[in-house]
């Protein structure tokens, strides 16, 4: 099962590509790797604090209610925010263009034209390989240009870094 798309239509007389919302969400283990990877963070920095707390009691006074509002930031986090990026995140690719609609607070809705394109990376860490999902990555020459899509099933990343690819390498220019 393949997540591209069809071309996006346009005009064919025209070069301007058709802006439309991107199709695909991403895969539901997402939120599961989210919520694994908040909650690792937490532990580390809780633990952190927690152990400042009880070895440092002249700091305990101011340390104390730091380290409850961060605990109850992480846990506001953990219940929220895995399943509110997963809901919102969007992506998708097209013979023109690779679409991307995400963030829980801010939505950021970004488009890459395929012949911006300098370089495509997939990304799986350990916690990604275990869940089965992968990152990839679509670098600009631009430093503000990239587009990162996260939590792909790793063989549907696999396909579109392939079509992406292939794309790419067929579209003329020099990607910048």
């Amino acid at each position: 099962m393949t997540e591209t798309s069809p071309p996006a239509s346009a005009d064919p007389d025209s070069e301007e590509l058709v802006i439309h919302p991107p199709r695909h969400r991403v895969d539901r283990r997402f939120i599961l790797w989210r919520t694994l990877n908040t909650l690792f963070w937490a532990l580390g920095v809780m633990g952190v604090l927690v152990t400042l707390c009880a070895l440092l009691d002249g700091m305990r006074t101011w340390l104390l209610p730091i380290t409850l509002i961060v605990g109850a930031i992480y846990l506001v986090n953990l219940a929220v925010m895995p399943t509110c990026r997963y809901l919102v995140h969007r992506w998708e690719t097209s013979d023109e263009a690779v679409y991307v609609l995400q963030g829980w607070l801010t939505r950021e809705w970004r488009i890459v034209p395929i012949s911006r394109v300098q370089r495509i990376d997939t990304e799986r860490g350990p916690l990604q390989q275990v869940i089965g999902l992968a990152t990839i990555k679509v670098v600009t020459a631009s430093s503000e240009g990239g587009i990162t899509i996260e939590g792909l099933d790793a063989r549907v990343a696999e396909e579109t870094v392939r079509h992406l690819n292939r794309i790419t390498q067929a579209t003329p220019g020099d990607a910048t």
